[in-house]
């Protein structure tokens, strides 16, 4: 997550340079800019335009991210109001409407139900098969199986392993199981 934050600009680092060429979207906690006294609808407007899109473009894609939120009519009630599955799927709703040349990705599948977790699932695939390098930070083994093609286990800011993802996830989890984490 730390990693995510200073490749999005959400946090600074105090060592080191970053250079990120392209277009990012960052799907790190999902609504943050979201105003709470704002209805969903003038919030996807201004999470739009935080995330870079243009008001004419957000106008475009308004009905794909409605229906991709799937949160019908309370898309007018102020999102203080939302249940944080309506507030996450609205904020995933809106970035994924970016159209990145990096997508940052942290957890975002530990919201919502089943189906919502897949239509994430399958736009995240959409995006790798565009072309989108995506880094992406999960505990969540089979997904990280499903999505990545490359594997990076970190642990205390130490590199302990990379290779294929059934490789490191299969040593991920027998260390997980026999409960020697080291962390």
């Amino acid at each position: 997550t730390t990693i995510l934050r200073a490749l999005s600009g959400v946090s600074g680092i105090d060592r080191g340079h970053i250079v990120v060429d392209g277009r990012v979207s960052a799907m790190i906690a999902l609504g943050a800019g979201f105003h709470p006294e704002l209805t969903g609808r003038e919030n996807v407007f201004l999470n739009g335009s935080i995330l870079g899109l243009s008001r004419s473009e957000i106008r475009r894609y308004f009905d794909a991210i409605l229906d991709f939120a799937g949160i019908g009519e309370y898309i007018d009630a102020p999102v203080k109001r939302y249940s944080s599955g309506m507030f996450a799927r609205l904020g995933f709703a809106v970035a994924a409407q970016v159209q990145p040349d990096l997508l940052l990705v942290d957890e975002v599948l530990a919201v919502g139900d089943e189906a919502f977790q897949r239509k994430c699932l399958d736009k995240m695939r959409e995006f790798k098969n565009s072309g989108v390098t995506m880094l992406f930070v999960s505990h969540h083994m089979p997904s990280v199986e499903l999505i990545c093609d490359r594997v990076i286990w970190l642990e205390d800011r130490t590199i302990r392993m990379a290779g294929l993802p059934n490789e490191v996830v299969k040593k991920y989890l027998a260390r997980e199981r026999s409960g020697d984490m080291g962390v």
